[in-house]
């Protein structure tokens, strides 16, 4: 085997080990829309919704052992007759819900 085909071949196969890795083993980060979108949908289930807002830039958010990067966004929905506020904290990495309070 030539050096050069055997050069040629180590580097097409780290090139693509590269591509795979960052294409499809990577974890990317959920847009704000995206869960903005699937909070407004969830309460939908429940009732009518007025409003909502989520700010698309990430925070960082520290709980005891957690510490990750997250978006802050809120909900206005018609609950038992009455405009009820709640606001909400996403994980920006995977887009899980931490935390739902009523303001």
């Amino acid at each position: 085997m030539n050096w050069k085909a055997f050069f040629a071949g180590t580097l097409a196969g780290a090139a693509a080990g590269h591509l795979v890795y960052h294409c499809l083993l990577n974890e990317r980060a959920v847009s704000g829309d995206v869960i903005l979108e699937r909070v407004k949908d969830a309460f939908k289930k429940e009732g009518p919704v007025e409003g909502s807002w989520i700010q698309l830039k990430k925070q960082h958010y520290k709980k005891y052992a957690i510490d990750t990067l997250v978006y802050h966004g809120g909900i206005t929905a018609i609950r038992e007759g009455e405009k009820k506020h709640f606001e909400f904290i996403a994980d920006a990495s995977t887009g899980t819900i931490i935390d739902i309070y009523l303001t």
